[in-house]
């Protein structure tokens, strides 16, 4: 069941994959199960934005795509939908971090991002504060590895970066510290969906 505020007890790993969710769908999942195995996390929190800011169209309204998450997750007991955004008021992710440590102090948190996003990553605002502020892990997305190594963001951390190998360390490093997980794609996205009329 989705929470506007998840709890977290102190030194818990939580993963924070944020975005529009518009719609949530099996290749979200796909890739917070890869982060929950491979950074050894406790826990992985769906933080869907009210808005995205680099997005000219508005996604559909919060509490049905809260809704859709729940029925994507299915009572997974570590993966949570959550609007927490909209009842912090923030809207860009670097706000978002900056509240979320300020209200969970003691958890370690990771921010976790699919390689599209890496590519384009200096276009969000304070991009760098948000590197500083905790650990970063990009997960791989069909035909984006190249272009995100090649990055604003990937050349500027090139020194940071943690081998694959260690990913497990990543909730336990000093930001900035990142890393890119290789693994089996999903197709799916929801662009896509939008697209084929499935999501209206």
């Amino acid at each position: 069941m989705f929470k506007i505020r998840p709890t977290a007890a102190p030194g818990l790993r939580v993963g924070l994959l944020g975005g529009s969710f518009d719609p949530a769908h099996d290749g979200h999942l796909h890739i917070s199960r890869i982060a929950l195995r491979r950074l050894q996390l406790d826990r992985v929190w769906w933080l869907l934005s009210p808005g995205n800011p680099l997005k000219a169209d508005a996604p559909a309204p919060l509490e049905r795509r809260l809704a859709a998450a729940d029925a994507v997750l299915d009572d997974h007991p570590r993966i949570e939908a959550t609007g927490i955004e909209r009842d912090l008021g923030t809207v860009y992710t670097v706000d978002t971090v900056r509240a979320l440590r300020a209200l969970y102090p003691a958890v370690r948190f990771v921010w976790l991002m699919g390689a599209d996003n890496l590519s384009q990553f200096h276009r969000w605002r304070h991009w760098a504060e948000i590197m500083h502020s905790l650990p970063v892990c990009v997960l791989a997305r069909p035909g984006e590895q190249v272009r995100a190594g090649l990055s604003t963001a990937a050349r500027r951390f090139a020194a940071m970066r943690l081998p694959e190998y260690e990913a497990a360390a990543l909730p336990f490093r000093a930001p900035p510290c990142w890393t890119l997980l290789t693994h089996p794609t999903s197709p799916l996205s929801s662009t896509a969906l939008r697209a084929s009329g499935v999501w209206t």
